[in-house]
């Protein structure tokens, strides 16, 4: 019989900065913990769909190591709640329209982030509009997070 893998789902609006971010974050940080779950990441609108990562984003995220290689843009589909153990958003705003979008009986797969991680920041900010410091401060919360939603699940 074989087993299936655990999965994740990391959701921000556009699924081009947070999300692919986190998928990147999230798969090396589990590859280093011999983890094998099935990772990918999505946003809740389809505006960039077929888009790679904003190359801000995978710039600083290369600079430490995380590949963005063949990551598309894509948009939540209601098949994701039955298909992913977790549904992980990046904000506040994003966590509200997923449980819109969630069969009621699959809510308690959806979570924010930051609820993974004891810090100040309750959400991951959007870093589109700013300057090359919010992508960094991004990667460090997603990096955070990451770690404390390994450790939960491991």
């Amino acid at each position: 019989m074989t087993q299936k893998k655990t999965s994740f789902l990391f959701v921000c609006m556009g699924n081009i900065c947070r999300s692919p971010t986190a998928e990147a974050v999230f798969k090396k940080k589990a590859q280093e913990r011999a983890l094998d779950f099935f990772i990918d990441s999505a946003g809740t609108i389809g505006h960039h769909r077929g888009h790679a990562p904003d190359k801000r984003s995978q710039q600083v995220g290369m600079a430490r190591g995380y590949d963005f290689k063949g990551m598309k843009s894509r948009k939540v589909e209601v098949e994701d709640f039955s298909k992913f153990d977790y549904v992980v958003a990046m904000d506040n705003a994003n966590l509200s329209d997923l449980i819109d979008l969630c069969p009621e009986d699959l809510r308690h797969k959806v979570s924010l982030m930051m609820s993974h991680t004891q810090t100040d920041f309750d959400e991951v900010p959007d870093p589109y509009y700013g300057g090359g410091k919010g992508f960094e401060l991004v990667l460090d919360l997603i990096e955070q997070a990451s770690d404390g939603l390994l450790d939960k699940v491991s």
